[in-house]
């Protein structure tokens, strides 16, 4: 959402009386095709007006911006795109229907800003919505309606005359389903693509909606998908996915969703806050070192030309820009989480491996894992801290002390790699009963109850794991969304939420995404045929335990 707190709240008695009625008769739902445009090979980096100035720009100020990035070395880190966020236009298209530039903010035209930035080696980008009004306009911060609904082809053409290299697409209504949106934002998906200019499609699909980030993976619309509401520059919101949300709320979110990345398609989990108060200089960090093994598009949010050398030194780190852009393109996935320490390991291009020992807790904890746990064999290993850039060695653990919200980050390499993300099949046996998982009776329709069988090979007790979800029969490892103790566990269609997403735990239990004090457990400590897998309060008890085989 590109609004202000004062915004939303006076919109919420605003959306009790009215809604903005999607209209979608230009355009029929239909399947989403691939994208494949040649950009964002690796997550964008830049900086974009929103955090800092709102709707207070201007181009002297967007070229003041644009120098500092320059000036200040940014620019030859990977900082390129300059966004120019909402209120950067006329209230009114012309007579012709076209896009124009505000003339008392940008009295020389957006393709004399857009000139301005690619003579200084940077790129270009802007912002519109797929409706008939913008973030802004939506809350009446901004006059008009000058949204692209009925204008996709003709404002991307627009867009690529004024020498854009980057689109900022904020779906922001309460109206729509998912199925609407992906029609909708489709559209200028393929627009972008008839200009023949490439131009990076950065999209998001959760203002005042519906939270549809964790709900499909995106990539087959956008090079950059918004996984949550607008970040905000705290902590912790306490926010389960709802606005706005802190740091640690939004990697909560994000983590899940590793199987989406790739290069060409990226998971947003929105700008960066680094630089603009409101966090310590450990939280701070933590948020620059998450995004980055999170492959997130890096996109400053600070004043630029104020920067104070700390926050330079968070946002020039070589180390862990190259872990973000490294080419291969992924997110790091999740290794093991106690609901304090969460350790992320990120497979990279050369062999190596980047491991984020995160510390989510108030107060400082040492944070392990293992070489073997993040797909490394061999009996040395070599590790770079990122912060530091101190080296040492080995022989399989990795471990730090780490302060309340700060992430440690190495950089492991030697030995052989394998990807930890890679998909194995396997089965789930108890270690209490010496039974596997089983889907009942090798059924496929949605909400049928596991439970556990003598272990044989039938694809009912076959599964995969892709990121932090555990298919099996076409479907997900599944749990209710109100699930609490004696729940029993299920499977049902691949949906992305964080009720399918599980951990394997470093004692043998397996939580899950959406309830971590909750574990997969055999019921009353049961060994015959039958018995049902159900939730259950963490407690490390053997039947709680599960070894993959």
């Amino acid at each position: 959402m590109r609004t202000s707190k004062r915004w939303f709240t006076a919109a919420l008695a605003v959306l009790a009386l009215t809604l903005v009625t999607v209209t979608t008769d230009a355009v029929a739902p239909r399947p989403a095709q691939a994208l494949d445009n040649g950009v964002a090979r690796t997550p964008p980096m830049g900086w974009n007006t929103w955090n800092t100035f709102g709707c207070n720009i201007n181009e002297t100020l967007i070229r003041q911006m644009a120098d500092a990035i320059v000036n200040t070395g940014l620019r030859d880190l990977g900082y390129k795109y300059v966004v120019v966020d909402d209120c950067w236009f006329n209230p009114n298209r012309d007579a012709q229907g076209n896009l124009q530039g505000d003339p008392q903010r940008f009295p020389s035209g957006m393709k004399a800003l857009g000139d301005y930035l690619h003579a200084r080696g940077l790129l270009f980008g802007i912002y519109q919505g797929p409706l008939d009004q913008t973030c802004a306009q939506y809350f009446d911060s901004y006059p008009g309606s000058t949204g692209s609904l009925g204008h996709e082809y003709q404002d991307a053409r627009q867009f690529a005359a004024w020498g854009v290299d980057y689109l900022k697409y904020d779906w922001c209504s309460p109206t729509g389903s998912i199925s609407e949106q992906v029609a909708r934002l489709s559209i200028m998906r393929d627009a972008l693509k008839a200009t023949g200019r490439p131009i990076v499609y950065s999209i998001n699909s959760n203002s005042i909606h519906e939270k549809t980030g964790p709900q499909r993976n995106w990539s087959d619309v956008a090079n950059l998908w918004r996984t949550t509401e607008d970040i905000t520059n705290a902590w912790d919101t306490g926010q389960t996915n709802g606005y706005p949300m802190g740091i640690q709320n939004i990697v909560n979110v994000t983590v899940p969703m590793a199987g989406y990345a790739a290069p060409g398609g990226f998971n947003d989990p929105d700008m960066l806050e680094v630089g603009n108060g409101g966090m310590t200089d450990t939280e701070m960090r933590s948020h620059f070192a998450l995004w980055a093994v999170l492959a997130a598009p890096l996109m400053m949010g600070n004043d630029v030309r104020s920067a104070s050398s700390g926050t330079l030194d968070i946002l020039k780190n070589a180390n862990l820009i190259a872990i973000n852009q490294d080419t291969l393109g992924r997110q790091a996935v999740q290794v093991s989480h106690d609901g304090t320490r969460r350790v992320l390991a990120k497979r990279l291009a050369n062999g190596d491996v980047a491991v984020a020992l995160f510390n989510q807790g108030s107060s400082t904890t040492t944070v392990s894992t293992t070489a073997a746990a993040i797909g490394k064999s061999g009996t040395s290993f070599g590790l770079r801290d990122a912060w530091t850039n101190g080296t040492s060695t080995t022989t399989g653990t990795i471990s730090a002390s780490v302060p309340a919200h700060g992430t440690v980050v190495y950089r492991v390499s030697g030995g052989t790699t394998t990807d930890p993300s890679t998909p194995t099949t396997f089965r789930l046996r108890s270690a209490s009963a010496g039974r596997c998982v089983d889907v009942d009776r090798g059924t496929s329709t949605n909400g049928t109850g596991m439970l556990i069988w003598d272990c044989h090979t039938n694809a009912n007790q076959q599964f995969t794991q892709d990121g932090q979800t555990l298919r099996i029969l076409g479907k997900c490892l599944d749990v209710p969304p109100s699930s609490t103790n004696g729940t029993r566990v299920q499977i049902w269609d691949c949906n992305g939420g964080t009720n399918q997403q599980w951990t394997f735990n470093g004692n043998g239990t397996v939580s899950n995404g959406r309830f971590p004090s909750l574990c997969l457990d055999v019921n009353n400590s049961g060994t015959a045929n039958g018995t049902p897998v159900i939730l259950w309060s963490c407690h490390g008890g053997t039947n709680q335990r599960w070894a993959r085989s």
